[in-house]
């Protein structure tokens, strides 16, 4: 005849039914639910605390009185910059995917009070983004084949009358956008205005992906994801020859 403690004993050395086991398999799972929550807790917080550059503005401070006649012929100059901003989003925490570069070139005619012709050209495949070029940026693009994206005028603009006396104004000019081999109409929204002897702009255009056929890229997988559209921004610090 058994005895308590023979019979306790053999209950939990019972196999398939081990109190122990239970245990253990406890602590296991409760082990890598930590570790899910830690390792989600720090991506996200590498997401949310990446620095973002700020969208391209007019240079701040008081700008000096405006020199020289408004009128003429006005090139881009040092300091002048151009990109984008696209939204990306992983694990539900949105950031902002930013690329710079200071590779513009063109020119803005001035006849009167009027803003007759003007063409910028970015040259694309000198974009980084933090520093650092990205190649899936040159397969969307297909920079390769078209290597630079070009803002033309599409028609004369007023000029609000306040910009020839140093007064920052705001404007939206008719243009034709060019990138990756197409061109569509856009409005870009600008603020101007005259430092010294320079002209400085800055606005965005709005860029839906599906209008220029721009494919995203692949790999995000089910965590993340990137915005079907973006913004192009730019700075403009004009001068005369």
């Amino acid at each position: 005849m058994s005895t308590p403690a023979q019979s306790t004993a053999r209950t939990s050395r019972a196999p398939g039914g081990s109190p122990r086991r239970h245990h253990w398999w406890r602590w296991i799972l409760g082990g890598v639910a930590v570790l899910i929550v830690l390792v989600v807790g720090g991506i996200a917080a590498f997401i949310k605390l990446q620095p973002t550059a700020a969208p391209l503005a007019l240079p701040s401070g008081t700008a000096p009185a405006p020199s020289g006649p408004l009128a003429g012929t006005w090139h881009v100059a040092p300091g002048s910059a151009a990109g984008f901003r696209i939204q990306e989003t992983a694990l539900g925490i949105s950031n902002d995917v930013v690329g710079r570069t200071n590779a513009v070139t063109g020119t803005a005619a001035i006849a009167g009070d009027r803003l007759s012709t003007g063409s910028f050209g970015i040259n694309l495949t000198t974009i980084t983004v933090g520093g650092k070029k990205q190649p899936q940026l040159a397969i969307s693009l297909d920079t390769q084949r078209y290597p630079d994206a070009t803002v033309t005028l599409a028609r004369p603009v007023a000029l609000p009358a306040a910009l020839t006396s140093g007064a920052t104004v705001t404007l939206a000019a008719p243009a034709e956008f060019t990138l990756d081999g197409a061109t569509h109409p856009v409005t870009v929204t600008l603020t101007a205005r005259r430092d010294g002897t320079a002209l400085q702009a800055a606005g965005s255009i709005p860029l839906p992906f599906g209008t220029w056929g721009i494919k995203g890229p692949k790999g995000y997988g089910a965590i993340g994801s990137l915005a079907d559209h973006g913004v192009a921004e730019f700075r403009l610090v004009l001068g005369k020859s």
